[in-house]
């Protein structure tokens, strides 16, 4: 179970968040208006996960708006591994901004515009320690952005199931579809639906493939 942290001001945007990532079985939704000042009280004592917070850019830089809840602040080479994974959700981010966010110790940059999908595997891609940038924003940091310890992986179009998830899991161990049905206690023909349904999400052309990926984006460990 991920616990997630949503934190804007904007009432509308939080409760559809919060509508949305509640449907979801393998997170724990929690939310703060961040202008009640009661943000870093409520990232301390729930300890989330993963905080997904508005950022509009106007006010001040990503890395500053931040840097006061983290307990790795700026110096993410020291973080601990309590601290929490940060999302934003913005629009149009700078190239300076972005990398400064990550050094800050954000995971994730998205637009306003992410599906419930997309903003479901960014929170278990985070929650596993990955950052996940859209292909714009990732093609525009190849030229800028100097390296990383945290590998960058791509946001996938659409996110895993609960059961494709476990289904994937069974694939990284090698077990055939006969096996998994078996340790599901599944249809074989439903192993097949499910296989093929990762198959499409991810992209991949094979098993191996497909394990691999779902690695990269932290999904399963290997």
């Amino acid at each position: 179970m991920v616990r997630v942290l949503i934190a804007t001001e904007n009432l509308v945007m939080r409760a559809g968040l919060e509508s949305l990532l509640k449907s979801n079985s393998e997170l724990e939704v929690m939310s703060v208006n961040t202008n009640t000042g009661l943000l870093k009280t409520q990232v301390q004592a729930q300890r989330p996960d993963v905080v997904l917070m508005e950022w509009n850019g106007e006010e001040e830089p990503l890395a500053m708006a931040i840097a006061d809840l983290s307990p790795i602040g700026q110096n993410h080479q020291e973080a601990t591994t309590g601290a929490p994974a940060f999302i934003a959700l913005t629009d149009s981010p700078e190239p300076e901004s972005v990398v400064e966010a990550l050094k800050a110790g954000v995971h994730a940059i998205l637009p306003r515009s992410a599906n419930v999908d997309e903003i479901v595997a960014a929170v278990l891609a985070a929650a596993a320690g990955l950052i996940v940038l859209t292909n714009d924003t990732l093609e525009m940091l190849i030229g800028n952005a100097p390296n990383h310890n945290r590998e960058l992986a791509p946001l996938p179009p659409q996110a895993l199931t609960a059961r494709e998830i476990e289904v994937l899991d069974l694939l990284a161990e090698g077990q055939g579809n006969k096996a998994i049905a078996k340790r599901l206690a599944i249809s074989e023909h439903t192993v097949k639906f499910h296989i093929s349904s990762i198959f499409s999400k991810l992209n991949a052309q094979s098993r191996t493939e497909a394990v691999t990926l779902g690695a990269r984006l932290g999904l399963i460990l290997l």
